[in-house]
């Protein structure tokens, strides 16, 4: 029988939530957790009037400055209760938010083309009446960029990827990254600055000091228990794309963070997992593997 100290993962070392998808989210310090991940994580999304498609980083082709948008609450987040609005600074510093007078208008303008800021429910504990007005609203698609790059499934292509149904996720409701992980990609390609936000995980997993490489890789099919209540099944783990190479804040662009985790890792960086049982996490709540 393992022990509690076998059984450790690390502890939660931060939180991340990302009110519109593709946009920069906020780091938190406590959160609710629901069926739907963490509470008020993408529930917003900019659509493309013209084909319906998300809009997604994962294009930068098409949609070149999403990383320069930053989108938060502005107010936490309540479970049974409707989502306060999103606060979203603009380039240029400008502050709107989600029930803005004309707000569709301000971002087609800066994106390049006619959008719009779609809201879909992300659970009925939230008391949010959903409605479709049309069936993309149903079935969400999203256009992804493939770099050349060796080692990715497509090289210098675009293709379109399906969401899951009702939701602005790509995969998975969350996503988690170690620290052990990133430290391993920082060894292999010492000049590029791996940092969390490059991947955008939920819950960054501080791990101790002696776990070494990539300790994701045989997490898949097991469960993490986070805190008293909090029960997370990993599914499998997260590939990476050209997301991770962009320029975002001080971050410059760097083409060699994807090859490194293509080349030494298959492109895997972080692990997707549900929720099958919620409530709340902290910075600091022991993560355990049962």
């Amino acid at each position: 029988m393992s022990s509690p100290t076998q059984n450790a993962l690390g502890s939660v070392v931060s939180l991340w939530r990302y009110p519109v998808k593709s946009m920069m989210g906020e780091e938190l310090n406590a959160t609710e957790v629901t069926e739907r991940g963490l509470l008020g994580d993408r529930a917003y999304a900019i659509i493309d009037s013209s084909d319906g498609k998300v809009a997604s980083a994962k294009n930068p082709r098409k949609w070149r400055n999403l990383f320069s948008f930053r989108a938060a609450y502005v107010g936490p987040p309540s479970n049974g209760e409707k989502l306060p609005a999103v606060r979203i600074t603009l380039p240029d510093g400008t502050i709107v938010t989600s029930e803005q007078n004309g707000l569709n208008q301000i971002l087609s303008n800066l994106l390049g083309r006619e959008v719009t800021l779609e809201r879909r429910a992300p659970g009925q504990e939230e008391l949010v009446e959903t409605t479709y007005p049309s069936p993309w609203m149903e079935t969400p698609s999203l256009e992804e960029y493939w770099p050349d790059i060796e080692g990715l499934s497509h090289r210098d292509a675009v293709t379109e990827e399906k969401m899951p149904e009702g939701t602005f996720f790509d995969c998975a409701v969350i996503h988690l990254l170690t620290t052990a992980t990133i430290d391993q990609l920082r060894e292999l390609y010492p000049q590029g600055r791996f940092e969390v936000r490059r991947f955008r995980p939920n819950i960054v997993v501080e791990t101790p000091a002696g776990e070494k490489g990539f300790v994701e890789n045989d997490r898949a099919g097991k469960t993490l228990a986070i805190g008293d209540a909090v029960r997370i099944p990993i599914s499998g783990p997260c590939p990476r794309c050209v997301m991770t190479t962009l320029a975002q804040g001080d971050l410059p662009r760097d083409p060699g963070i994807l090859r490194t985790s293509a080349r030494h890792n298959r492109t895997h960086v972080g692990l997707y997992g549900s929720v099958v049982q919620g409530g709340t996490i902290r910075r600091g709540d022991p993560v355990r593997i049962e």
